[in-house]
């Protein structure tokens, strides 16, 4: 499957994922995997296989002559320096998903929600891209993703976004793509998660989860109180004049690119390059890839484009954020300033985090675990990353 990213400088951090630990099949349905396990290896690549066999088949019943709609170019915030510009994105069928609104009834949503999960990528369709004089062409792979590099032949302009036209060359749709590049006053890097550290998803509570998913917009979905105020200061600075870059690494799937930006945007925290995931399927696996190594992968991208920027890292204890922002400070001795983990899970996972707190103390870097917003912005205030202030008692400004 195709996936977003950028061209890495440098080896991938640590392991490809997580330890294996039981989950709910293998507690529930002990046989299944201690009888024989590469038994049941290969029955799920046979059903791998065979759903990635039904999914071509619906793509082809898909493609553009069967009633298609308009191309529509998607492209995802990129990032880059002043010698090279990164810019991902996909080429879609328009659907005709709606800004959403505030009085919006959950049949809308819901039926929003349906038709970005519902995608229907464009593959193999040109991209041309062009900035300044300079022009490059792609193609989309068979998800419908490309993926551009340019470098500028100038100087790029004082703003720290700049900005790609985009064209499809056969089909005759246009559009225009973001890349981030840190300023030269930057002084470190933020990168956050965003279920249950930005966005309130209660991944723990599945079936909550998706009732908010599904039946939710952009608008009426909430953020943690405070975090819009605390990002803004740790963009600004402590001296308020900084314009540090900020990167939001989920494994949310592309399909909600456009949710989360407008989400980011109106409730007031500062725009940045997005790192998701691509759910599907393929010939060997049934599931994406792991939460743990698309961190892992993401994070290895900002850290080897921006080396000279020390990292900020904030995530939540729900899933594995603290044991993957401390393998990112084992590979990269010195560069971690801070790590910020939102407590929303039960007291034993915060004695684990807790133990990893202390090993983090070895390394030199603090890692600060705290159930509020206000907690995480005391501390960034007392290691002097932002100005000495307190989130809004009263919530999210709009």
């Amino acid at each position: 499957m195709g996936k977003p990213g950028f061209p890495v400088s440098q080896p991938l951090l640590g392991a490809a994922g997580t330890p294996h630990r039981q989950g709910d099949g293998e507690t529930r349905f002990p046989h299944m995997f201690t009888s024989d396990r590469a038994t049941h290896m290969r029955l799920r690549q046979f059903l791998s296989r065979a759903a990635t066999d039904a999914e071509t088949l619906i793509e082809r019943l898909r493609r553009p002559g069967r009633g298609a709609g308009p191309a529509l170019i998607v492209p995802y915030r990129g990032m880059g320096t002043p010698t090279m510009l990164h810019l991902s994105g996909r080429v879609l069928e328009d659907r005709g998903i709606l800004p959403p609104g505030d009085a919006d009834s959950r049949w809308a949503n819901l039926r929003a929600n349906w038709r970005r999960f519902g995608s229907r990528e464009l593959p193999h369709v040109r991209v041309r891209a062009a900035f300044q004089d300079v022009s490059v062409e792609t193609s989309t792979d068979a998800e419908g993703y490309f993926h551009l590099s340019l470098r500028p032949s100038g100087p790029l302009t004082d703003a720290p976004v700049q900005l790609v036209d985009l064209e499809l060359p056969d089909l005759g749709a246009r559009a225009t793509g973001e890349v981030f590049v840190p300023l030269p006053g930057a002084s470190c890097a933020i990168v956050s998660d965003i279920d249950d550290t930005v966005l309130q998803t209660y991944a723990t509570d599945k079936l909550k989860m998706l009732a908010l998913t599904f039946l939710h917009n952009a608008r009426t979905r909430r953020p943690f109180e405070g975090v819009a105020l605390l990002y803004r200061a740790l963009v600004a600075g402590p001296d308020g004049r900084r314009q540090n870059p900020i990167f939001y690494v989920s494994s949310s799937p592309w399909n909600l690119y456009d949710f989360l930006v407008e989400f980011l945007a109106y409730h007031g925290l500062p725009a940045g390059p997005l790192f998701l995931t691509d759910y599907g399927f393929d010939r060997q696996r049934l599931v994406r890839q792991s939460h743990y190594r698309h961190k892992l992968q993401a994070i290895g991208r900002i850290a080897a484009t921006y080396p000279h920027l020390p990292l900020v890292l904030i995530g939540d204890s729900g899933q594995h954020d603290p044991e993957i922002y401390l393998e990112v400070a084992r590979a990269y001795p010195g560069r971690v300033v801070a790590i910020y983990i939102r407590h929303v899970s039960h007291e034993r996972r915060a004695e684990e985090v807790n133990a990893l707190s202390a090993e983090a103390r070895r390394l030199n870097v603090p890692m600060v675990l705290a159930p509020s917003t206000a907690a995480l912005t005391a501390d960034a205030a007392a290691r002097g990353l932002i100005a000495g202030q307190s989130p809004s008692p009263t919530g999210e400004e709009h």
